[in-house]
C-alpha cells in the first residue's frame, strides 16, 4: 500500500464538482481529445444557471399574470376576438324563435414579435464556470432584462389601449372603449389624488361592466410609498381594503377600492415620446407625456408566446 503526501491512502482525488459522477464530470481536468461531450461536462452547470434565470424572470415579471396570455403553435399571429352586448325582447306567441340576435364581434390579430434575447459571454475556465457566485448574478441580470423588456412592452400598450375607442359599435353598442383619469397639474405623487383616482377608476369600471375580479393598478416606487407616508390622508387607517401596511415596513398597501396595487419602474412614467425598434412587428409606440400610471382589467391587453424563457449555449474558435 503506498500513499503520497496530503493523499489518505486507497483514495482517489476527486475534481470540484464531479462527486458521484461516472465518469467525473472535471470541466477541464484530464479529459482525452474527445473523450466526454462538452454537453456532459457542461450540464450542472447549464441546468443550474436556466433554474436561476427563469426564476429572477419570473419574481420580476410584473404584468405578465394580470393580463390575457396564449401560446402561438405553428404560425405568426394570434386573433382575440371582441364580443359585443346582446339585447332582450318579448316574445309573442306563434313566433318562431330563431336565434338571430347574435352579439356583434370584432377581432384584434397579435403578430410574433421576433426573438428576444439576453445573452452574456462566461469564459470556460474550471475557476470561472464553477464560480456560483458570478453564474448567479450573470443568470439573474438576464431574467431581469428579459422580464423588464416585456412589463415595458405590456404597460405602454395598456396606456395607448386607454386612449382608444372600442372596436365594436354596432347596436346595441357602441361599446366603452379606454377611459383618461387626469390627476391635475403637479398631483402625480400626491396621495389624495391617486386615491380620488383610484375610487373614480373603479366607479367607471363598473359603469363599463368590467369584472372586479383581476383589477390592478401599477404605481411607481414613489407613488406607491406616497401613499404610505403621507400619513395625513390616513391611506393606512381608511377601509380602503381588508389590510394594510405598516409605516415601518413600507409594505402591505395592498387594495383600494377593489384594485390590487402594484409598483414597478417599466411604467411609462412621463416616458414623452417612445419609438418604435426594429424587431417589434407590433406597434408599442407613442407619446406617453404626463403619464403616470395604470389602473386596468385583465382584458386591457394580450400576450403571445410562442417560445417560453430558456438557455442556450453556444461555442466556437
Amino acid at each position: 500500500m503506498t500513499a503520497t503526501a496530503g493523499t489518505p491512502p486507497n483514495s482517489t482525488p476527486t475534481p470540484i464538482g464531479s462527486l458521484n459522477s461516472n465518469p467525473q464530470l472535471a470541466l477541464s481536468q484530464g479529459y482525452p481529445d474527445g473523450s466526454v461531450a462538452a454537453g456532459s461536462k457542461y450540464a450542472t452547470y447549464l441546468k443550474l444557471f436556466s433554474g436561476e434565470m427563469i426564476k429572477a424572470y419570473e419574481s420580476v415579471c410584473i404584468a405578465k399574470d394580470t393580463v390575457q396570455n396564449r401560446t402561438l403553435r405553428n404560425g405568426k399571429s394570434l386573433q382575440f376576438i371582441y364580443t359585443g352586448r346582446m339585447q332582450a325582447e318579448y316574445h309573442t306567441p306563434g313566433t318562431p324563435i330563431l336565434g338571430s340576435g347574435d352579439p356583434p364581434v370584432a377581432e384584434k390579430t397579435i403578430l410574433m414579435d421576433d426573438l428576444l434575447i439576453s445573452s452574456a459571454f462566461l469564459y470556460d475556465l474550471d475557476e470561472t464556470l464553477a464560480h456560483y457566485s458570478l453564474r448567479s448574478e450573470i443568470s439573474s441580470k438576464i431574467g431581469h432584462a428579459l422580464a423588464e423588456a416585456y412589463d415595458k412592452k405590456v404597460f405602454r400598450t395598456i396606456a395607448l389601449s386607454a386612449r382608444q375607442a372600442h372596436p365594436i359599435t354596432a347596436a346595441p353598442g357602441p361599446e366603452p372603449g379606454g377611459s383618461v383619469i387626469n390627476l391635475g397639474d403637479g398631483n402625480a405623487f400626491n396621495a389624495q389624488a391617486i386615491v380620488d383616482a383610484f375610487f373614480e377608476a373603479a366607479s367607471i369600471l363598473d359603469e363599463k361592466n368590467v369584472p372586479s375580479a383581476g383589477r390592478t393598478a401599477v404605481l411607481s416606487p414613489r407613488q406607491y410609498y406616497a401613499l404610505i407616508s403621507q400619513v395625513d390622508t390616513n391611506i393606512l387607517n381608511r377601509d380602503y381594503g381588508n389590510s394594510q401596511g405598516s409605516l415601518n415596513s413600507g409594505e402591505g398597501l395592498y387594495e383600494i377600492a377593489g384594485i390590487s396595487i402594484r409598483r414597478s419602474n417599466n411604467l411609462p412614467f412621463d416616458a414623452g415620446t417612445v419609438a418604435r425598434v426594429d424587431g417589434e412587428n407590433n406597434d408599442y409606440s407613442g407619446n406617453f407625456a404626463g403619464h403616470c400610471g395604470l389602473i386596468y382589467g385583465r382584458d386591457a391587453a394580450g400576450v403571445v408566446s410562442a417560445i417560453g424563457p430558456s438557455v442556450q449555449t453556444t461555442g466556437g474558435m
